[in-house]
């Protein structure tokens, strides 16, 4: 390779990598030794070292190397290269150099943009400094030459090194990427033992840089390619470790080890420019935690979670989560609570003030909160309020949370069928999230909220899983001092939240759930109590909701009573709030139309505004007829009286039933009849006689569907009247549970069903002697003008009627 100059680096005195340019020409011969002189000017090399025959470029930067260059390439030409021992000195002396050298001639000098001079040197011959004789304006020794020791032509040991030497430096250049395969080629081509020496030394890279040095001071030419194969050896191990981690980190890595990677690499470069490796958010997470109330356990996992985040690529979406989740955990209230009112006065007052009536409820939510106030923790039975719609049940836990002065959440149950949603998702699925318990604490931002679990009797179960069990652990209050949040992935104490569950149906909850709770029983409102409600909250309600005054809508008791007797019917007071919200549009319509007013809504100006009435209930009639019977019923939106008819037809004694009945209410009318055949006489006829008739038992309204045992002695009542061709006395209406032996059991809705019979003009209730309490528990007010007759047996029932 005759003058040719290879890829000329950008590489100063200062850190170069170098790939050599071989000159074996016969012009190299004719620098003979004796043209050398052994007095040299030293020019130092950082990180790189001249060996004989070999030509370099070294890039010139210093001051004192610029002159020495520049004087030499004028006159002789010849210069000592030597080795820096520590390439950072800017200004070496001859206590920084090694002590061998090499000395080369400058074939050319080139001047670079920068002002910079890069100097292509050839090496000639080794020396050793004796001696400094100058050391400025540049330095210049007193050397003395090295004589290769080369073993004679055709040696087969020295053949078998350099073969060897060839193979190893092949594969260096192989596993090397910073070396380009051209060296492989020369290395292939160079012939001679000192070429090939020297010239593998100066092209393979080694860590190194001060491990070549003494390769300079090794005379025997053999004994140097064996130091180097010792050193090519120890590098080829080196890249084959290298070679195998990257290939498994190749095959293994997943984008978050990827990203890992290039986010170290980032930090470095960050600090190496000065700028602080740790983030905003970082620092703003690790301020807004030092103020959490959290055990060292959670505090440990914390800061085990927010090291992940640093070293996880902002770009990347398990940031985004990893971020999700860490402020997820400082946004969560750990042990930070509002301090309760326990004054029991004050909550006596608040309760008042939101819901009329319901004093069993009110009375028993005291207590409750009394105890709480003596005992001092959460750890009480769950409060379960059922009853039917629109009666307060979810407002009364509103009432409570503002009684006691704590912040309140509300859950809506009705439909859930995911159990993830109570106890959330796990993080290492796309769009997971916490669970509703959860959630509802992060947003009240306090550890003991009051939270209603609304309508819990409506959960539902599918392949999801079952929400109820997830109930189980957040309802017990053995267990939900350390309830698991998939999410959120450690336990959280729930112990000092204030559950309370709402349910229109127990019949519906899972029984372990309901063993949880504390059960009390929010029962429908009497008309009466519906008037007082409507006054005191929901036309004041209303007034202020349409921009009215009292003076332009005032309603008086019977209008009300209209509205709550013929346009609704429920138990609660929801609709009549809509009905009474209808009349205020129609006012505000009237004011906008600038039309007259009346002064005082009444029962016409009702029926006026809303039309004719949509509801109509039954009266009990003046004259009865025989086998027609008055009961009593329980429904959803109240109590309602129902008649049981009962018709005699020749037959053979055969039973028939219609009116839409369920399972339960034919088994009544089949023991009614039964214990009646057992017993002709109180149907005034023998049992031939009553095996001539067939009976027909039919209950009106045949679209609505109907079932329950109450109505057995009422079943029984109308067959006796029916056989005996009397009807029972006027204004006797009766509910009760029937046995084979003719014992009445008790029954519910008892409130419900008076209301009914006092709307229906009924003054005579037979009854269960066991249902007297029930009756004793109702305001003596909303009793009035009511007989109360109690049975043991239908025989009792049946004596009292006719």
């Amino acid at each position: 390779m005759k003058d040719v100059i290879e890829n000329i680096f950008n590489a100063q005195e200062a850190d170069v990598n170098l790939i050599p340019v071989m000159s074996i020409d016969a012009r190299m011969q004719d620098i003979k030794e004796k043209e050398l002189s052994p007095v040299l000017p030293i020019l130092p090399l950082r990180n790189a070292i001249l060996f004989p025959n070999t030509v370099i470029p070294v890039t010139i930067g210093r001051q004192k190397s610029l002159q020495l260059v520049n004087e030499v390439n004028r006159v002789s030409k010849i210069l000592g290269c030597v080795t820096q021992i520590d390439p950072k000195v800017d200004d070496p002396g001859p206590g920084d150099l090694f002590q061998t050298g090499t000395a080369g001639k400058i074939l050319k000098l080139i001047e670079m943009p920068d002002g910079s001079v890069t100097a292509i040197i050839q090496g000639i011959k080794r020396f050793d400094i004796r001696s400094m004789n100058i050391t400025a304006p540049y330095m210049v020794a007193q050397v003395e030459y090295r004589n290769d020791i080369v073993p004679a032509p055709n040696d087969k040991n020295m053949e078998a090194v350099i073969g060897s030497l060839k193979d190893a430096a092949i594969s260096v250049i192989k596993l090397n990427p910073h070396i380009p395969n051209e060296a492989g080629f020369a290395i292939k081509n160079v012939e001679g033992y000192s070429f090939t020496v020297n010239f593998i030394a100066s092209t393979i890279e080694i860590d190194d840089i001060n491990e070549k040095v003494p390769l300079l001071e090794i005379d025997s030419l053999q004994e140097r390619a064996l130091k180097l194969m010792e050193l090519l050896t120890h590098q080829i191990e080196l890249l084959k470790i290298k070679d195998d981690i990257q290939r498994k980190v190749k095959s293994d890595i997943d984008q978050q080890q990827r990203e890992y990677y290039l986010n170290n690499q980032l930090k470095t470069i960050q600090e190496e420019l000065g700028m602080n490796g740790e983030s905003e958010d970082i620092v703003q997470f690790r301020e807004k935690a030092k103020g959490k109330k959290w055990s060292e356990k959670m505090a440990e996992l914390f800061e085990k979670e927010l090291g992940k985040l640093e070293h996880i690529n902002p770009n990347s979406a398990d940031y985004n989560v990893q971020y999700g989740y860490i402020e997820f955990l400082l946004d969560l209230p750990w042990d930070e609570v509002t301090q309760d009112n326990l004054d029991m006065k004050n909550a006596q007052k608040v309760l008042d003030q939101d819901h009329f009536g319901l004093e069993k409820v009110k009375e028993r939510i005291i207590e409750y909160l009394a105890v709480l106030k003596l005992k001092g923790d959460m750890k009480s039975p769950i409060l379960c309020l059922y009853g039917p719609p629109g009666v307060g049940k979810t407002s009364l836990g509103k009432s409570v949370a503002r009684a006691l002065g704590r912040k309140y959440g509300r859950i809506s149950l009705g439909g859930l069928h995911d159990e993830s949603e109570i106890r959330g998702h796990r993080r290492t699925y796309i769009g997971a999230m916490s669970g509703r318990i959860i959630q509802t604490i992060k947003r009240c931002g306090s550890s003991n909220p009051v939270i209603v679990l609304d309508e819990i009797d409506k959960v539902t179960e599918d392949y999801h899983g079952d929400p109820s069990s997830a109930l189980l652990e957040v309802l017990d209050p053995e267990q939900n001092t350390t309830f698991h949040d998939n999410y959120l992935d450690v336990d959280y104490d729930l112990s000092k939240v204030l559950f309370i569950t709402t349910a229109n149906d127990i019949s519906g909850i899972h029984p372990a759930l309901k063993d949880r709770m504390e059960m009390i029983n929010v029962s429908g409102y009497l008309a009466e109590e519906k008037v007082s409600i409507a006054k005191n909250y929901l036309v004041p309600k209303q007034l202020e909701a349409h921009g009215l005054t009292r003076s332009q809508l005032s309603f008086g008791k019977g209008s009300l009573e209209t509205i709550i007797d013929e346009y609704t019917r429920e138990s609660g007071v929801r609709g009549l709030d809509k009905q009474i919200a209808k009349m205020a549009r129609i006012t505000a319509r009237k004011i906008a139309l600038e039309e007259e007013l009346p002064k005082r809504i009444t029962p016409a100006i009702v029926k006026d505004y809303l039309g004719l009435p949509t509801n109509f209930h039954d009266l009990q009639e003046d004259s009865c007829v025989p086998g027609v019977v008055t009961g009593l019923a329980w429904t959803q939106v109240g109590g309602e009286i129902l008649f049981i008819e009962c018709s005699l037809n020749e037959g053979k004694g055969n039973l028939s039933t219609t009116g839409n009945l369920g399972d339960v209410m034919k088994e009544s009318v089949t023991i009614a009849l039964q214990y009646l055949k057992a017993h002709p006489e109180l149907a005034g006829v023998t049992a031939k006689d009553m095996f001539k008739k067939d009976i027909h038992i039919h209950v009106p309204e045949g679209a609505i569907p109907k079932d329950g045992p109450s109505a057995g002695i009422t079943m029984a009542t109308a067959i006796a009247s029916a056989f005996r061709k009397k009807p029972v006395k006027n204004g006797i209406a009766m509910t009760g549970e029937i046995t084979l032996r003719g014992k009445v059991l008790p029954v519910g809705g008892i409130k419900e069903k008076i209301l009914a019979a006092k709307r229906a003009g009924v003054t005579t209730i037979i009854l269960s002697r066991k249902n007297e309490k029930d009756i004793k528990e109702i305001n003596p007010i909303y009793v009035n003008g009511l007989t109360f007759e109690y049975v043991d047996t239908i025989d009792d029932v049946i004596s009292k009627v006719f």
